[in-house]
């Protein structure tokens, strides 16, 4: 990769990183007045909304809308749907951090499946920047681990959902657009989250729950839309690994919002996660040589 793609594809991991927590926290302050059926219901409802008026708005974008991969987005959103249902009950269940840490099963799923469907190359510092990133996700929740226990199965099949979806978003960047990546995720999963939620739900809403509506309506775009772009600038086992950045920017939210316990754990296990980010981000910015390349001269 070079120089340029690996900024790109950081910016838009940063965006995503701030959406999902965004998320996290809407849901979070929902999930009092909703159910997480009616939560998620909210977050398709406004971005299929959002997206429909920025289609008329932009024909273009409408006409990028094909049913060409329709089965690959149909596998896609399901699993993404009952991957993010079941994070967004241990949301309800757990502290956040605890819950984003034991999420972080999922990038090394996502690079076994890249480099098997996707034909993505392993290098050391790929697989260095997941087995640091894992450590340090275990450094910040080992005070706390034997509590959640009972938990740990929920979130950790989300983990392995998200990881599908990840090596799926990948896969439809090759040929699809942002706009219809997105659109056919709150199109597909609208209906699914309407089985579950009484038809009324809105009349439960009140002013205090305006921010987070929002909130989730458009980091729930924007968290999908920054993500499919940094796929789109590089490959899932480069862009994944930078989602461990969500432990210590989680854990601080939940300082801040929540007093949820912030220890020196959260530091050293940042400390893991950033230096195996870089030490990536180091590797994929030299030109990549095939083995031998030196020795016959070739570049």
């Amino acid at each position: 990769m070079t120089a340029a793609r690996i900024g790109r594809a950081v910016s838009w991991m940063i965006g995503a990183l701030l959406s999902f927590s965004v998320m996290a926290v809407s849901v979070r302050e929902l999930a009092g007045t909703l159910s997480i059926f009616e939560v998620l219901a909210v977050r398709s409802g406004l971005g299929l909304a959002i997206l429909l008026a920025i289609g008329f708005a932009r024909p273009a974008l409408l006409r990028s809308v094909t049913r060409q991969r329709i089965g690959l987005h149909l596998l896609r959103n399901t699993i993404h749907y009952a991957s993010q249902y079941a994070w967004a009950v241990s949301l309800t269940l757990l502290p956040l951090a605890t819950v984003f840490a034991l999420e972080f099963t999922m990038p090394a799923w996502t690079v076994l499946l890249a480099a098997l469907f996707l034909g993505e190359r392993l290098s050391v510092s790929r697989i260095g920047v997941v087995v640091l990133g894992f450590a340090g996700v275990l450094v910040v929740v080992r005070p706390g681990i034997a509590a959640v226990a009972p938990a740990t199965a929920l979130i950790l099949a989300a983990a392995f959902g998200f990881a599908i979806t990840m090596v799926a978003t990948k896969a439809l960047t090759r040929g699809e657009t942002t706009y219809a990546i997105v659109l056919w995720m709150n199109l597909v999963q609208l209906p699914m989250t309407l089985l579950g939620s009484d038809p009324a739900f809105v009349t439960r809403l009140g002013a205090g729950q305006i921010a987070p509506v929002i909130g989730i309506g458009i980091a729930g775009l924007s968290s999908h839309y920054c993500l499919s772009n940094a796929f789109r600038a590089g490959d899932a086992i480069v862009v994944v690994p930078f989602d461990f950045l969500r432990i210590p920017l989680i854990a601080v939210v939940g300082w801040w919002l929540y007093g949820e316990k912030l220890d020196l754990f959260v530091f050293l296990g940042a400390g893991l996660i950033i230096a195996g980010v870089l030490w990536n981000l180091h590797s994929e910015s030299r030109p990549f040589r095939p083995p031998g390349s030196a020795a016959n001269g070739t570049r």
